[in-house]
């Protein structure tokens, strides 16, 4: 049993107490002892118990000097995971070259060390108990991060520890290790994973250019085929993320210029995600002469793809993959989506709802942490057919009779570390370093090294001839996708459609008008008269990383879930918010070192996206809403603006629900927020809504939006900042 102690506070150091009870002996009773019983074989009540209570005690903030020195006296102190959790997140408060240089000066400054009790520190024995100290904490160091001493060209905290131990352990094999890891870094010129950029232009051997994909090309390679392969890149990638790269306070500071190589095994993780969601974007858009059912098939087998993804624990592609087909230049077109075959529709519904953002993603957390301590994937559908399918693939992989690993969606781990790292602070009262927020902070890069491990079971071998075409590929830009998105529908809605094609998609188009969010489970919607997402409109996720530049740079960021809407989207602009790599969502969220709303699926905001047809599958019980909130259309006490920034064009806008309790200072510093301007300047600002060319409606500082805003005009907003 254990028992709070309170703390102890000693100079440039507190720590907490725990009182541990342990149960140290059993033995016979004086009865039991006479008649000849066994303490083991009787009943408690002819037992006597013997109790010894022992003090555990954990550093809760302390001095660098400190933490270092309970390095040595973690193990004598009972706090056996103190040298792991240090080691995975000291990065956030020191350099390694300080951390050594206190490790290896105590050692060589017995005469000023307070370790031990009464022992003479300069004897034998003192010296020979502190000697095994430092060796254990260094080969620690070196199993856990041998990363931390690459340095190149200099590497001088390796060739301190070198000269260190030639000193105080010579022939030792710890001498060994180091001279051999030198040895490695060295022959290593860059580090293997800078290089590994699976879109790279690099990648490509001579005489070869980037291209649209062939559909006939990417149609020959077989589904689970592609699956192993982004598979076999996303386990080369993750098993080389360096842990403490995904710590907040070095991950938010990617976007400094100084930091452009910062975290270099992160942004290959993330640059790959990228990469297949704009491979499916270009496969599904980049031939413009494809007919409707040529593109939906392209699309179906995307949706097999992602089905072997989830078979093989890639959660990583599996979400790529489904990011894309939820893009707005892919989820807006209608016509090729009502072509889908409703089987796979619904395989396609299923993996989606992997990564509803309810509860905080909840969904996908649970099913993450359960498949990493299985063997196999755990399959569940609620069509039969496709469960058929699943447990037939399923039982192939478990016939070859190797275990998979599990690659995770590492987006939600980095979110995690930044809402950690801004909500603790880094120093308590007395400038002491807060060791509890990094103990917190290794409960999450602990779940990032288990995944690694697992990770070693895949025995995947590369199909360079798969590898090759991905790497040929030409993505798509933002514009580029939406122009052929557009242009694809239009030539759809023109092509003659036969009577029984004609009849059959009267039926299906009929459907598109209810507003239904095929992305979203029935039971998960809010009440119309709420926002959808939160009261304000805005995402639940409400701190997320960012890898996105407006440059369209490797990092930039994939899509969010749209909203449907009861307009023709070909007649609109696009929705800056949305889109195969939007402005502020995606993998990751945030600019600079701050924190910014928004998520990968974010119903907070409005598109002019269509929805795909689903209610004729009967997925949408009657008693769904038969409207959500829409663009250009007040119902149900809510409906959803655009609004532009003063000086940039109108199509580039920002969609915000509203309801009839949004005031402008509300409103404008929702339109803010989402344009990445500080929210505390919302009196700077005005908030007018576009009537005609020469007219504007002006709204008082207090106004009620909803119901002062012009309902027979579109719902068109400016934020312009006051003279």
């Amino acid at each position: 049993t254990f028992q709070d102690g309170g703390e102890e506070v000693e100079d440039g150091a507190v720590y907490n107490v725990t009182l541990k009870k342990v149960q140290i002996q059993q033995a016979a009773n004086k009865g039991a002892r006479w008649l000849g019983g066994e303490g083991d074989q009787l009943p408690p009540e002819h037992t006597v118990r013997q109790y010894e209570t022992s003090k555990i005690r954990a550093i809760r903030a302390g001095t660098l000097e400190k933490l270092v020195e309970n390095l040595l006296t973690a193990f004598g102190d009972a706090d056996f995971s103190y040298i792991s959790i240090f080691l995975a997140t000291y990065r956030a408060f020191a350099s390694p070259r300080a951390v050594l240089e206190l490790l290896l000066d105590r050692f060589g400054n017995l005469e000023t060390s307070s370790h031990g009790e009464e022992a003479n520190l300069n004897s034998l024995e003192s010296e020979m108990v502190l000697r095994v100290e430092i060796a254990s904490v260094l080969r620690a160091w070196l199993d856990q991060c041998s990363e931390d001493f690459r340095e190149p060209p200099d590497y001088m905290c390796l060739l301190k520890l070198l000269d260190y131990l030639k000193n105080n352990m010579p022939n030792s094999d710890m001498e060994t290790r180091v001279q051999n890891l030198l040895k490695q870094f060295q022959n290593q010129e860059v580090e293997a994973v800078d290089g590994f950029c699976s879109t790279s232009s690099s990648d490509l051997v001579d005489g070869e250019e980037l291209e649209i994909s062939n559909p006939e090309e990417f149609s020959s390679f077989q589904d689970h085929v592609v699956a192993e392969q982004l598979t076999y890149m996303d386990v080369m990638l993750f098993r080389r993320v360096v842990p403490y790269h995904c710590l907040g306070s070095i991950w938010s500071q990617r976007d400094k210029k100084e930091n452009k190589n910062l975290a270099p095994t992160v942004r290959a993780t993330i640059t790959q995600f990228n990469a297949v969601t704009k491979c499916v974007i270009s496969t599904i858009l980049g031939t413009r002469e494809l007919k409707i059912q040529q593109r939906a098939k392209i699309i179906e087998k995307w949706i097999h793809i992602a089905h072997e993804c989830r078979i093989l624990k890639n959660f990583s592609s599996l979400r790529a993959i489904i990011s894309a087909l939820q893009s707005n230049s892919i989820y807006r077109l209608k016509t090729t989506w009502m072509c889908v075959s409703k089987d796979i529709l619904l395989m396609y519904e299923e993996l989606s709802e992997i990564f509803s953002d309810h509860d905080n993603y909840l969904t996908s957390r649970e099913l993450l942490m359960k498949e990493a301590t299985s063997k196999f994937a755990n399959l569940d559908s609620s069509e039969k057919e496709n469960q058929k399918k699943s447990q037939k693939r399923l039982q192939l992989q478990k016939n070859k009779g190797v275990m998979q690993g599990t690659v995770p969606y590492l987006g939600t781990f980095l979110t995690d570390l930044i809402m950690l790292d801004t909500a603790l602070q880094d120093y308590v009262e007395g400038g002491l370093i807060n060791f509890e927020k990094r103990r917190r902070e290794f409960e999450v890069i602990a779940q990032i090294k288990l995944l690694q491990s697992s990770c070693n079971s895949y025995c995947l071998i590369p199909d360079q001839k798969f590898i090759q075409w991905f790497r040929r590929q030409r993505h798509l830009t933002e514009e580029e996708s939406y122009k052929l998105s557009r242009d694809a529908e239009a030539a759809a809605d023109t092509n003659i459609l036969s009577p029984k094609s004609q009849k059959s998609m009267v039926k299906r188009i009929s459907t598109l008008f209810l507003g239904t969010d095929v992305f979203t489970p029935p039971k998960e919607q809010p009440p119309k008269s709420s926002p959808v997402g939160g009261s304000s409109g805005e995402s639940t996720d409400s701190a997320s990383v960012s890898s996105c530049e407006f440059n369209h740079s490797e990092t930039e960021d994939v899509c969010v879930t749209p909203v449907s809407s009861p307009e023709d989207p070909l007649k609109k602009g696009y929705d800056s918010d949305k889109g195969s790599i939007s402005s502020d969502k995606g993998l990751i969220s945030s600019k600079g070192s701050g924190s910014s709303k928004g998520s990968i699926f974010d119903p907070g905001s409005g598109s002019d996206s269509g929805s795909i047809p689903t209610r004729d599958l009967g997925l949408v019980p009657s008693s769904a809403p038969k409207v959500l909130p829409v663009y250009n259309r007040q119902s149900g006490g809510s409906c959803i603006i655009r609004v532009s920034m003063d000086g940039l064009h109108t199509s580039v806008y920002k969609s915000i629900l509203i309801t009839n309790q949004d005031r402008i200072p509300d409103v404008t510093q929702r339109a803010l927020l989402k344009h990445n301007l500080e929210p505390d300047a919302v009196e700077d600002y005005e908030l007018v809504q576009v009537i005609s060319e020469d007219k504007e409606l002006v709204f008082p500082r207090d106004a009620n939006v909803f119901y002062g805003m012009n309902s027979h005009v579109n719902f068109d907003f400016i934020l312009r900042k006051k003279a």
